[in-house]
This record gives structure tokens, sequence and C-alpha cells, in this order.
């Protein structure tokens, strides 16, 4: 085996482990059980999308909802549904957006801020506890990974 063939197969053979430790990981977001631990913890049923939506609204303020589908990586159907449940939980509210009827503004509620830092709390406490054992470089290399790698496949 070649030096170039031997290569190619180690490369070859890291895309697959990464491929499945990503799987891992987004099967782990995805996991109900989180969920319901955040729900008993924070005292409001919010899914993954619908912390996401509560994201960008408690970063940008008040959003239409074509900028919050933006914003939080969804299509314009799914961030009208994610809006419509917290709506119904009191944590978003609806006005109608400044020249243009049709339109409307999003913003939080002060229980939907109230409750997004407790999510954002709890989670930054679980994630902190995981990675208890890790040096601040490995945590700072990390982030950068992770970002560059969420950045490539959003693009």
């Amino acid at each position: 085996m070649t030096k170039t063939s031997k290569s190619l197969s180690r490369a070859a053979a890291i895309d697959v482990e990464l491929e499945r430790a990503l799987e891992g990981l987004f099967r782990l977001g995805a996991n109900r059980r989180f969920e319901s631990r955040q729900t008993a913890a924070v005292g409001a049923v919010v899914t993954r999308a619908g912390y996401a939506a509560l994201r960008a609204l408690a970063d940008h303020g008040t959003l239409s909802l074509r900028a919050l589908a933006e914003q939080s990586a969804m299509d314009a159907a799914a961030a009208s549904r994610q809006v419509a449940a917290l709506v119904d939980e009191g944590l978003v509210e609806r006005t109608a957006s400044n020249g243009d009827a049709r339109a409307v503004d999003l913003t939080l509620t002060d229980h939907g801020r109230e409750v997004y830092a407790r999510i954002a709390a709890y989670r930054l406490s679980h994630l902190t506890g995981v990675l208890d054992g890790w040096t601040t470089d490995e945590k700072a290399t990390l982030a950068e990974l992770v970002t560059r790698l969420s950045d490539a496949l959003a693009g």
C-alpha cells in the first residue's frame, strides 16, 4: 500500500467515524428525555425549535416572522407553528407591524424572557457539567470547531 492510499484510507475512516459521532450527537439533541427534564426544571414546555425562536427574539428583540425564521434556521411554516405554540404558552406576543396590516411583529413577553433565561441557564449548567474535566483551551477549540462545522452545514 502506498503512502497516498494509506492516507486516503485513514481519511475515509476518520470521515466515517466523524459522521457516526455527529449522528450520535444529533440524536442526543433530539432526546425527548432531555426535553422532559428541561420542562420540569424550567416549568414550561419549549421544544428545541421553540428555544431557537426564543433565543432569536432574546438576541434581536422584535422580529417579523420572516426574520425569526431566518434567525432560527427554519422555514416560514415551521417558524409559524413554533410562534403559535409560544404565543399559546404566553411566551411570545404578536402585534400588528407598523406600515403593513398583514405583517406582525413578534416579541418576548416578560414571562417569555424569564423562561428563556431559565432554559439558557439550565442548558449552560448541563453543558458545563458535561465538560467539567475539559481544559479552557479544549473548550475553546471545541467551540471554534463546532461553530465552523455549523456554519459550513448551514452554508
